[in-house]
């Protein structure tokens, strides 16, 4: 609920506002514009016993990811950034033979449907998916939700983590990390938020490329075709995206993604040629008859048609239908255009000079200084090295957290190392290194250790003399 939308609810209405991550200052805020009269503020603990909150540092996270899924029997989700990455890790995992498929907002509704029901039921073991996927899914035994790309703030993660174990059974929430991960989550900051010179600039070229005059185009619709419109300026993607983004929160623009365009059909022919038609296209005789039944007009203009309606009158497949539509095209019996997505600009004031376009403080300044603490916390949670993953994601929340978990990666690091002595580890270091080369990150892994602490060890071991430090930074006896 945005406080920009509190101001539309009357203070006498009964009224309950749901906040699930909302900080103390927000909610005192929604009350205070509710006029609420007393405090009324029910909050679950964001507190999870049965989930161990993990995070692997790591130079190969999809090793390290393989690694995870044969240690965690059972159910599980892997979030990726794009939609690229889900199909690519979803078939490297078929061929690692670990039962994997892939979800992303681009697929068809049936192929999603039947791949999350697959998932469901058990007969695909791993979702390799983007934030596209996840609600309204009602399955409680997942095991294991790992994230091979970091979110971009903590409410995201706790969301998409809190899939696993919801029957209350013991599961995983495991983060993989690298160190450019840091560089990469800040360059989003910057990426999401372009310097004002560069928005402007955006504005201004966008009316060159629609042609729209100086003090014109106001309440005018142009189709925009992105991708065409950076290629010719040589912009990049995505700041130019989020530009016209904030441009829109601004009010000089509305940029819409994608509108989808219906179908339309004008008859190009006369009544009387339309009776002996010798067509390819199995059922395209019946199409057409069953257009000039469904539909007036279509002699004198463009008329909307739906291929779902015409589907369900005839029988025929939307693809029979289409390719049919297609060659009665051809033949110039009709003039067909098929639906599309595209996207589009409105301007909602006439276009003015980029000197003109104020970027409001609550728009640019206040939502950049949002992201950036999210960002931050992020940072803070993925790459601490000391305290308790779950304390550090309650106090974000703005739960107290006196109490370690003592099931996160930290808190068992920590019990480890009060546990082991440095002889301990020295033998297991000389142990690895005596049976095979291996590297830092090797041994990190196969001891369950801190890269840090085997970093200290393996230094001492080679002062004294008892490994090798090779070339290719292996170590060995």
């Amino acid at each position: 609920l945005r406080i920009a939308d509190i101001r539309h609810i009357k203070p006498e209405a009964p009224v309950l506002a749901l906040t699930a991550t909302a900080t103390p200052q927000v909610v005192d805020d929604i009350q205070e514009r509710l006029a609420f009269k007393e405090k009324r503020v029910f909050r679950m603990s964001f507190e999870r016993k049965n989930l161990a909150y993990v995070v692997r540092q790591t130079t190969d996270k999809q090793a390290e990811l393989l690694h995870i899924l044969s240690s965690v029997p059972g159910s599980a989700i892997v979030y990726a950034r794009s939609r690229k990455r889900t199909k690519d890790t979803s078939e490297w995992l078929n061929a690692c033979g670990v039962s994997a498929t892939f979800y992303h907002a681009g697929l068809e509704s049936g192929v999603k449907d039947q791949r999350q029901k697959e998932w469901q039921a058990g007969k695909v073991r791993v979702m390799v998916a983007t934030n596209a996927f996840g609600m309204g899914i009602d399955k409680p035994d997942v095991r294991l939700v790992a994230h091979i790309d970091v979110p971009n703030s903590i409410e995201e993660y706790y969301q998409e983590a809190g899939r696993a174990g919801r029957d209350g059974q013991r599961s995983f929430a495991v983060l993989l990390v690298k160190d450019t991960d840091r560089r990469t989550l800040r360059k989003h900051l910057a990426d999401a938020f372009p310097e004002k010179d560069f928005i402007r600039r955006v504005y201004e070229l966008t009316g060159n490329f629609l042609e729209v005059p100086l003090g014109g185009g106001f309440e005018k619709i142009f189709d925009f075709n992105f991708n065409l419109f950076c290629r010719t300026y040589h912009l990049p993607v995505l700041p130019t995206h989020n530009a016209l983004r904030i441009l829109t929160a601004a009010g000089h623009i509305e940029y819409v993604e994608e509108m989808e365009t219906q179908s339309r059909i004008m008859i190009l022919a006369r009544k009387d040629e339309l009776y002996d038609l010798h067509t390819v296209t199995p059922g395209a005789d019946r199409v057409l008859q069953a257009v000039l039944r469904l539909y007036t007009g279509l002699f004198a203009d463009y008329v909307y048609v739906n291929e779902d309606v015409i589907a369900l009158r005839t029988g025929i497949s939307q693809q029979c239908i289409y390719e049919s539509l297609l060659e009665l095209t051809r033949m110039h019996i009709l003039h067909y255009v098929p639906r599309k997505r595209t996207p589009y600009v409105v301007y909602t004031s006439s276009r003015e000079e980029p000197r003109h376009v104020l970027l409001p403080r609550e728009v640019y300044e206040y939502q950049r200084q949002r992201m950036e603490q999210r960002i931050e916390a992020v940072v803070d949670y993925a790459f601490a090295s000391e305290g308790c993953r779950e304390a550090r994601m309650l106090r974000y929340f703005g739960e107290p957290a006196d109490d370690d978990c003592q099931h996160c990666d930290l808190c068992i690091d920590r019990k480890r190392r009060s546990q082991r002595s440095s002889d301990t580890v020295q033998q297991g270091i000389l142990q690895l290194a005596g049976h095979h080369p291996c590297t830092i990150a090797d041994m990190a892994r196969v001891l369950r250790l801190p890269v840090d602490e085997v970093c200290r060890e393996v230094a001492f071991l080679v002062d004294e003399g008892f490994l090798h430090h090779a070339d290719d930074d292996t170590y060995s006896t």
